[in-house]
C-alpha cells in the first residue's frame, strides 16, 4: 500500500473513533441532564415522607425517581449528592438544609485524563516537524549527520584562491586525481589514504584548502565541525558518525571535511571528569570503526583540520585511519606575496602599492591575517573617499593590526607623555644600535588598544627559523631599552615596562631551561614539556622535573640574564644621550617619528664614532 493511502486509513480510524467518543460523552450528558439535582436534605425529607418511588445508591449520589410523574405524566428523576448518615442525622435534627458537592462527571474524568495526553502528542508532533536549519526533520533527526553538503556546482574554490601553501598543496593534488578516477588511480596496486589531516596554526588556510579540493574535483563536500557531534544525550554523537559516512557512501565519489578535530578525536582517558567524556569516547569509537570500514576504493575521501595535533588520541593516527598529515604552516615571505596577490585582485590598489614591501613587514602574519589586512586597508580607503588603496592605507592597517585601534579619547598628562617617549625611544634607539635587530619602522606615543599608551614597531625584514644566544641576548636588550630610558633620564621607574619585563624574564628562562645557554647548568634542557610548532604552552601546573637546588640556580641565571640586559641597554642610552634627548624633543611635538627619521638623528653620533655597536657588544653581553 502507498504511503500516503496509508496516512488517509489511518485518518479516516482515528475520525471514527473520534466521533463515538463524541456520541458517548454526549450521550450520558444528555441523559443525566434530564434529572433534577436536588439537596441531600429534601430527599430525606420526600424519603421520610413516603414520596420516592425507586432509588439507585452509589459511593457519591443517590438517584431515583418520585411515586408521582409530573403533568405530562413523564416520570420525575432526581440526583442528590450523599452525605454521610450520622452528619445527615445530626444536620437534619438541627433542620438544616444540606447536601453533599458532586464529584467530577465522566465528561470531566475524560477531559482530564485526555487533554493533558492531546498537548503532549501535539508538542511531540510539533516538535518533531522542526529541524536546525528548516529541514523538517526535528526531533526525530536527531541522530542525523548535521554535515553541510555542498554539491559540486556550487563549490567555486579551485587552487587558484589558495596561495602559500604550495607543498600542501602538491600533497593533495594526489587526492584529486584519484577523485576523478578512482579505479585508474589503483593500477599498480596502490590505494589512497583513508585519511588526510591538516595541521596548521589558526588561520593558515586548511579550511579553505579542503573545499579546493573538492572544487578542483568536482565532488560533492560534506563539511561538519568535531564539536556537531557530540550532544547531551548519549548515543547521538555514534549515530551522527554512523549516518554521516552512510550519507558520503551515497553521494560517492565525495569529500567528508571533519573541521576541528580536536574537539571530536581528544584521546581517552585524559581528563578526570567523567559524565560528558562518555559520550565523547563512544562518539570516537564510532569513528575508529567507521575508519576501520572504510573502503578507499569507494570514492569517499576524509579530510581533517586540527591545530592540536599533540591532543588527538594515538588510536585515530594511526597508519589506516589517518594515514597522512600534512602541515599547513604560516606562509614565508614568497608565499604572504602570493596571498596578498589573490586578495588584492577584489580590491582597486593604487600603482604606488608594492606587495614585496608589505609581505616583508608582515612576517608571521597567516593567511586570514593578510587577507584581513588587505580589508582593512580598502575600508580606511573608503572612509577618506579615496579613489584606490594607497601605500599608506596598508601601512595604516598593519599598525591597527599589531598595536590596535587608536584611543583618541585616552588624554595624557605632559608628565606621563614624557615619560611615554622616552620609555619608547628607548627601545628604538637600543634597537637601532644593535646590529642584527629587527628593524624599526615607527616609533608613536599615540595610544592604542587596550593598554598601550605608546609603541615601537619593529619588523624583520626576512623569515627567521633560528636564533642565536647573542640574537637572544639583543632581544632582550632592547626589550629594557624602555626602562632603562625612564632610570636614566629621570632616576626613577614606572608600572609602563611590566610587560617588557615579562617578555624579557620568558625569553631568559628559555635560554636556561630549554636552550642549555647557562654556563651553570650546562648542556641540558630541563623543560618536560617544551611549545610544539603551534605555540602550544605546557601546563603550569605540571610539576618541574628537576631539584630544588637546580631551580635556585636557574633562577639566578635568569636573574644575571635579565639584570646584565638592562645594564647594557642603559650603556648604550648614556652613550647617545644627547641623541635620546634630540629624540624626544621631536617626538613629543609630533606625537610619531619614522624610523627613516631617527636613523638620521643618529648620523652624527655614528659619525663621530665609527662603531659603537660592536663596542657596546663587547662590553654589555651577558656571559
Amino acid at each position: 500500500m502507498a504511503k500516503p493511502e496509508r496516512q488517509q486509513h489511518l485518518a479516516l480510524w482515528y475520525a471514527l473513533v473520534a466521533l463515538l467518543g463524541v456520541l458517548v460523552i454526549q450521550g450520558y450528558i444528555t441523559a443525566d441532564s434530564a434529572r433534577e439535582t436536588i439537596p441531600y436534605s429534601q430527599f430525606v425529607t420526600a424519603l421520610q415522607a413516603g414520596d420516592i418511588g425507586d432509588v439507585t445508591v452509589t459511593d457519591d449520589a443517590v438517584r431515583g425517581t418520585y411515586r408521582k410523574p409530573d403533568a405530562q405524566g413523564r416520570p420525575r428523576r432526581f440526583t442528590a449528592m450523599r452525605v454521610p448518615d450520622e452528619l445527615a442525622h445530626t444536620l437534619s435534627s438541627a433542620k438544616v438544609t444540606y447536601t453533599g458537592e458532586p464529584g467530577p462527571g465522566l465528561a470531566e474524568r475524560i477531559v482530564g485524563w485526555i487533554f493533558p495526553l492531546l498537548l503532549f502528542a501535539g508538542m511531540w508532533m510539533f516538535l518533531a516537524g522542526r529541524a536546525p536549519g528548516g529541514r523538517g526533520d526535528g526531533l526525530m533527526a536527531i541522530g542525523k549527520s548535521k554535515a553541510k553538503i555542498f554539491m559540486e556546482r556550487a563549490i567555486s574554490t579551485t587552487f587558484a584562491d589558495v596561495a602559500g601553501v604550495d607543498e600542501a598543496k602538491e600533497e593533495l593534488k594526489e587526492i584529486i586525481a584519484f577523485l576523478r578516477d578512482p579505479q585508474g588511480y589503483g593500477r599498480l596496486g596502490a590505494h589512497i589514504p583513508k585519511g588526510v589531516l591538516l595541521v596548521g596554526p589558526p588561520g593558515t588556510g586548511k579550511t579553505l584548502l579542503a573545499r579546493a579540493v573538492a572544487g578542483e574535483a568536482g565532488v560533492p563536500f560534506l563539511s561538519i565541525s568535531g564539536s556537531e557531534f557530540v550532544e547531551l544525550f548519549v548515543g547521538v554523537g555514534a549515530a551522527r558518525v554512523r549516518d554521516l559516512f552512510e550519507r558520503a557512501r551515497e553521494s560517492a565519489p565525495c569529500i567528508i571535511f571533519i573541521d576541528e578535530l580536536d574537539a571530536l578525536g581528544r584521546a581517552r582517558g585524559i581528563s578526570p571528569v567523567s559524565g560528558g567524556q562518555d559520550e565523547k569516547e563512544q562518539t570516537l569509537n564510532q569513528l575508529l570503526t567507521e575508519l576501520d570500514g572504510f573502503d578507499p576504493s569507494s570514492g569517499v575521501v576524509l579530510l581533517a583540520a586540527t591545530n592540536r595535533p599533540e591532543i588527538l588520541d594515538p588510536a585515530l593516527l594511526r597508519a589506516g585511519r589517518f594515514d597522512r598529515q600534512i602541515l599547513v604552516d604560516r606562509p614565508d615571505k614568497s608565499g604572504r606575496v602570493a596571498i596578498l596577490q589573490v586578495h588584492a585582485r577584489k580590491v582597486k590598489l593604487d600603482t604606488g602599492v608594492s606587495l614585496d614591501e608589505i609581505a616583508a613587514l608582515t612576517t608571521g602574519f597567516t593567511g586570514a591575517d593578510l587577507a584581513n589586512l588587505i580589508n582593512e586597508a580598502a575600508l580606511l580607503a573608503t572612509r577618506r573617499h579615496a579613489q584606490a588603496v594607497q601605500q599608506s592605507d596598508i601601512a595604516e592597517a598593519i599598525e591597527r593590526v599589531i598595536a590596535g585601534l587608536e584611543k583618541k579619547t585616552r588624554i595624557l598628562s605632559p608628565d606621563e607623555r614624557r615619560v611615554v617617549a622616552y620609555h619608547e625611544l628607548g627601545h628604538a634607539l637600543v634597537a637601532l644600535a644593535l646590529p642584527g635587530t629587527d628593524t624599526v619602522q615607527k616609533v608613536s606615543i599615540i595610544p592604542r588598544g587596550i593598554a598601550a599608551l605608546g609603541y615601537t614597531i619593529q619588523r624583520p625584514t626576512e623569515d627567521r627559523f633560528l636564533m642565536s644566544r647573542n640574537e637572544l641576548a639583543d632581544k632582550m636588550t632592547v626589550l629594557l631599552g624602555g626602562r632603562a630610558a625612564e632610570s636614566l633620564v629621570s632616576g626613577d621607574i614606572s608600572t609602563g615596562a611590566a610587560d617588557d619585563l615579562a617578555k624579557a624574564t620568558e625569553i631568559a628562562r628559555s635560554m636556561v631551561l630549554s636552550y642549555g645557554m647557562a654556563p651553570e647548568l650546562g648542556q641540558v634542557s630541563y623543560e618536560s614539556g617544551t611549545p610544539t610548532m603551534l605555540d602550544i604552552r605546557p601546563a603550569e601546573h605540571a610539576a618541574k622535573p628537576y631539584s630544588e637546588a637546580t631551580a635556585a640556580v636557574a633562577d639566578k641565571a635568569v636573574r644575571e640574564l635579565v639584570d646584565g640586559a638592562f645594564v647594557r641597554a642603559r650603556a648604550i642610552l648614556a652613550g647617545e644621550r644627547a641623541v635620546l634627548e634630540r629624540a624626544a624633543t621631536q617626538l613629543l611635538a609630533k606625537e610619531t617619528l619614522s624610523g627613516d627619521e631617527l636613523r638620521a638623528l643618529l648620523l652624527p653620533s655614528a659619525t663621530a664614532d665609527a662603531s659603537p655597536p660592536m663596542t657596546t657588544r663587547a662590553g654589555g653581553t651577558p656571559a
